[in-house]
């Protein structure tokens, strides 16, 4: 692999100087009268390869480990939910990739990667009674010197937004596949009928294909190794902590503008208010809590990757790091959901304006939380503390 030239680097003045111009924008975005999705800034984080951030350096990347990834990933999202939820999928595809990169497949869309390209996936299917069973009634079967890909997946996040696509499907064995085919490829309809009441700009819609070619060298059995199944969980929690770090920014700005004062308040100026003051600081230690508990989690996906070996990560490893982002889940949740209605503390009957749009922040947590009920991942700690009963590990348990 050729070297490249260095994407956008964690914690430089070009990374800070990004994530302004995504902010900007999503501002920008909120003050329209309808709905503008994301393109701008999804195009500014390809132009800076954002994308590349966890390959290694002499392979044109960012060189950030994982902790420094989520850690990116909270400054994204405070900036704008949206774009960073859209990354989830290619992240993870990343990340399998960087796992086994002597893989003669790995080594190709690593190269893309680092040129700019997002990856988008279609892997869930709603017909599912398991979600994680490798079972789809998506097919890819041959059709004379290449195959054809027929079906349909929904909750497709961030795939309107992608270059290319990972799809799920099952070949004339009824063994699980995955292919990997241009977002452009004739037959692939992408259709943006996400009407969840957050998160309404990630493109979580439905996706067709329809009779898609696909060359022998685009897709690959689904091997049964230890599955890394906790990154994508962790990688909402990060979402999430980003959210509360805007709230405090939002519950700052509004304290701040605020000219007048309650009846009850002990101060005539909102900003010398001690009990304004106290909500602010509360807001401001949930979220210091929530990046703290979604980094320390990532610390273990750390060492999950360290102790990989050619691509399979090891059992012991990867059930901790299952364990702590299940910690993570029930936490960063409760803390954020919090923090977005205590914001309305400090705002008063203003706050609560249609054009102000603060209500995004308990929207969007509530959206993300509810990918995978918090009561299931305290059922599953809880049973392996008292009855040493692993985590579902073997499952998609995110």
């Amino acid at each position: 692999m050729t070297v490249k030239e260095q994407a956008i680097q964690y914690g430089t003045s070009e990374f800070d100087e990004l994530i302004a111009a995504v902010r900007n924008d999503a501002r920008r975005r909120r003050e329209l009268p309808e709905t503008e999705h994301p393109y701008r800034s999804i195009q500014l984080l390809k132009e800076a390869r954002f994308g590349a951030l966890r390959l290694p350096v002499e392979l044109g990347g960012g060189g950030a480990t994982i902790p420094e990834l989520f850690e990116a990933l909270i400054r994204l999202a405070a900036a704008d939910p949206d774009a960073a939820h859209i990354l989830r999928a290619h992240f993870w595809q990343v990340e399998a990739y960087l796992m086994d990169t002597e893989a003669t497949g790995n080594k190709k869309w690593l190269e893309k990667v680092a040129d700019g390209a997002i990856l988008g996936n279609a892997y869930t299917e709603i017909s599912s009674k398991n979600v994680g069973k490798l079972q789809f009634n998506t097919t890819l079967l041959p059709d004379g010197d290449r195959y054809v890909l027929n079906g349909t997946k929904y909750y497709s996040t961030g795939t309107m937004y992608s270059d290319y696509i990972v799809v799920t499907a099952a070949n004339e064995k009824n063994e699980a596949v995955a292919a990997v085919v241009p977002a452009d490829r004739e037959g692939v309809e992408i259709i943006d009928d996400w009407d969840g009441f957050g998160q309404r700009s990630t493109g979580s819609g439905t996706t067709r294909f329809h009779h898609v070619k696909v060359s022998p060298d685009e897709f690959s059995l689904m091997e049964a190794k230890t599955p890394f199944n906790s990154y994508l969980q962790l990688f909402l929690q990060a979402v999430i902590a980003g959210i509360a770090q805007e709230i405090v920014s939002d519950a700052k700005e509004i304290i701040l503008s605020r000219k007048r004062t309650f009846t009850y308040a002990t101060s005539d100026t909102p900003a010398e208010d001690p009990q304004l003051q106290q909500v602010l600081g509360r807001l401001a230690s949930n979220a210091y809590a929530a990046k703290a508990t979604v980094l320390q989690a990532a610390h273990a996906l750390q060492r999950t990757v360290d102790g990989a070996q050619n691509g399979e990560v090891q059992v012991s490893d990867t059930h901790q790091a299952a364990l702590e982002a299940s910690e993570a889940k029930v936490i960063v949740d409760d803390l954020a959901l919090q923090s977005a209605n205590l914001l309305f503390e400090v705002g008063g009957s203003s706050a609560v304006r249609a054009g102000k749009q603060y209500d995004r922040h308990w929207r969007n947590i509530r959206t993300i939380a509810s990918h995978n009920p918090a009561v299931y991942k305290e059922r599953w700690i809880g049973n392996y503390l008292l009855n040493d009963k692993q985590l579902p590990i073997h499952e998609v348990y995110f």
